[in-house]
């Protein structure tokens, strides 16, 4: 995992809604996010992430900010983006928005009314889907390997931890971006206790103990439900065994390590099942909407693990998201807490853990964060913390054989 920025909070945090660029026709930000994607390729970007994807809301991007004057405005009145919890102390960091996530957020709420998705909003939806899959295809070409040593810089990777520490190495960003790590460099807490399961990525994470719990704290839309997030039926064998169950939200941010990992120990039931679906942003705010659902909307694959000591089922939900190009499979049928199970290509993504009821008690600081309860989250609600693969996610509880 990188270093964490380091943002004095002088200002009020923004709460995003489309009166903040309401001058700002969603016409003007669709030409922007394309150029903000076209300025990924080295020939334009000159291989400088911080001016194009990767940049901040509230950095200076002088082309940018001639397209869409008013997100320089923006970036003086407000923070942008949220906070989040290191684990295992009192503290708390700022994460700030990449500005392709904010220009999303602005095209999915864009309206003089109250915040809400146009339905039906085909161009909105059409240009994310476009623009995501152009994102991989540049990040794919051997050029945007030149990408490679400003995003480290930028995000302070370190390279000592990686299989392949050698950035020449790398034929393309996309390659880069998916790297693997030494064995070793992620390892399983409370590895000797079967009764134990794990963090599946290097991410941010929230956690409830059932659904109704999500949804009273984090997941807003009103559109979210099991059988809708697995894509199947509600009279499903699977969808009864996951109704009212547990789930474990691991949101990966783009500078994170982006394989991620089996959270428990057991075997594959089915192959995983690709959902097709939009290209929203999953960043908290877009999750906190009330009227939208980005986790059922989104582009996603869902892989059925069979735990190894209850025999009850879990579901993995691999959620792509804006400007991710691809997610890939690389799991074994048999999988030990830890193994690598598959990753994403570029873009911030979320992986979902669905456990059946009972099954898990979440480790209590992890609780106590996600229902804003803890000293850190300071009054002011949920908030997510910093993980690593292989961290403490919680327990099987002692009733249950």
């Amino acid at each position: 995992m990188s270093s964490l920025e380091e943002v004095e909070i002088v200002k009020p945090i923004e709460n995003i809604h489309p009166d903040n660029l309401q001058r700002v026709h969603k016409e003007v930000v669709i030409h922007a996010f394309r150029q903000l994607v076209e300025h990924s390729h080295p020939s334009k970007g000159k291989g400088d992430v911080t001016t194009t994807v990767h940049a901040f809301a509230h950095s200076r991007v002088e082309w940018l900010h001639k397209v869409v004057p008013e997100l320089e405005t923006l970036a003086e009145k407000y923070h942008i983006g949220n906070f989040v919890a290191i684990r295992g102390t009192n503290q708390r960091f700022f994460e700030s928005m990449p500005i392709y996530a904010r220009l999303g957020m602005h095209l999915l709420f864009y309206g003089k009314e109250q915040v809400k998705l146009l339905e039906g909003n085909k161009l909105v939806e059409d240009t994310l889907r476009e623009q995501s899959i152009h994102q991989g295809k540049i990040y794919d070409s051997p050029e945007s390997a030149k990408n490679i040593p400003s995003f480290i810089k930028m995000y302070n990777i370190q390279l000592d931890e990686l299989l392949e520490p050698d950035i020449h190495k790398y034929h393309t960003f996309n390659e880069f971006f998916s790297r693997r790590l030494k064995p070793g460099a992620r390892p399983v807490e409370n590895v000797d206790n079967p009764r134990g399961f794990c963090s599946a990525a290097d991410c941010r994470l929230v956690v409830y103990q059932t659904i109704s719990l999500a949804e009273k704290f984090w997941i807003k839309g009103d559109e979210f439900s099991i059988p809708s997030l697995l894509g199947l039926d509600p009279t499903d064998p699977i969808c009864k065994a996951l109704s009212g169950g547990s789930l474990a939200i691991f949101r990966l941010a783009p500078a994170d390590y982006h394989r991620f990992h089996s959270p428990v120990d057991g075997r594959v039931l089915t192959e995983h099942r690709d959902i097709p679906g939009e290209y929203y942003t999953v960043n908290p705010q877009a999750v906190n909407e009330p009227n939208l659902d980005v986790f059922t909307r989104n582009k996603r694959s869902v892989l059925l693990l069979e735990h190894e000591v209850s025999k009850k089922p879990i579901a993995i939900v691999a959620v792509g998201a804006l400007l991710v190009g691809s997610i890939v499979w690389t799991y074994n049928n048999e999988i030990k807490r830890g193994d690598e199970v598959g990753y994403f290509a570029y873009g911030g993504s979320t992986v979902i853990a669905v456990f059946p009821p009972g099954l898990i008690e979440f480790d209590e600081d992890l609780v106590l964060n996600s229902t804003g309860k803890s000293v850190v989250a300071n009054g002011q609600g949920s908030i997510e913390t910093l993980v690593k693969v292989g961290y403490s996610l919680g327990k099987m509880p002692d009733t249950v054989e």
